[in-house]
């Protein structure tokens, strides 16, 4: 038969032990304070830009000068599907102004916002708003199907085109309008945090200016209008 000793443990060994319990514990604790802290750095340096985009917008649509030239690419060709399940590309909207927005359908508050600006300035516009093509990316494609994106954007207005598509084909859509999105935490009651921007496009796909999603929708058409829209 085996014999198993039982150990003694000195005073010096257990004063060790419980030194090196209070270290690890302040390690790991160190390891989450730096985590959050990095994190609340990049969502501080988005919330920036955000900003800076925002104030560019409020100031270009609210002044008599021309729109000032876009020195940032945003904007660029995606395939998606939209909400009747067909695939569409940029390149289907070509020749019109495009309002574009990024959200998701669960969205608590600043996604209803930016839909209802939208959809206030496209009544504001009357029959200009035929020369306009407002559309929703969901960021949230594993929840946003293409009927529950057409019964969600059904209740702003009906000129709203909701696009969803596989994680990869959404990716790099936002990456093309530089658009930020992380999913929280959970398997289907979660929340997406993302930056909310409604993006102005003239007919051949440049950026025109930016709006925040609470904008007064008349900026949105004072823009329009600037852009050209009303030009015969």
């Amino acid at each position: 038969m085996l014999t198993f000793l039982k150990h003694k443990f000195s005073k010096k060994d257990k004063f060790f032990a419980k030194w090196s319990l209070v270290h690890l514990a302040v390690a790991l604790l160190g390891g989450v304070l730096l985590a959050a802290w990095l994190l609340g750095m990049h969502a501080q340096r988005e919330q920036g830009r955000v900003n800076q985009l925002a104030q560019a917008a409020t100031e270009s649509a609210t002044t008599d000068s021309p729109i000032p030239p876009n020195n940032v690419k945003i904007g660029g060709p995606f395939t998606l599907t939209s909400q009747d399940g067909a695939t569409v590309t940029s390149g289907d909207f070509a020749g019109k102004y495009l309002l574009v927005y990024f959200g998701y359908t669960s969205c608590p508050d600043m996604c209803p916002t930016g839909l209802q600006s939208m959809s206030r300035a496209l009544d504001m516009l009357g029959p200009n708003a035929d020369k306009v093509q407002p559309l929703f990316i969901t960021v949230d494609p594993a929840r946003d199907t293409p009927k529950k994106l057409k019964d969600y954007d059904s209740a702003f207005h009906p000129k709203i085109i909701g696009l969803t598509g596989t994680p990869e084909q959404i990716a790099a859509a936002a990456k093309a309008y530089q658009v930020y999105y992380q999913k929280g935490e959970g398997d289907q009651d979660y929340e997406v945090e993302h930056s909310s921007l409604i993006y102005l496009m003239d007919p051949e796909g440049n950026l025109v200016t930016t709006f925040d999603e609470e904008v007064d929708p008349k900026l949105i058409v004072a823009a329009l209008n600037k852009a050209g829209l009303g030009q015969p």
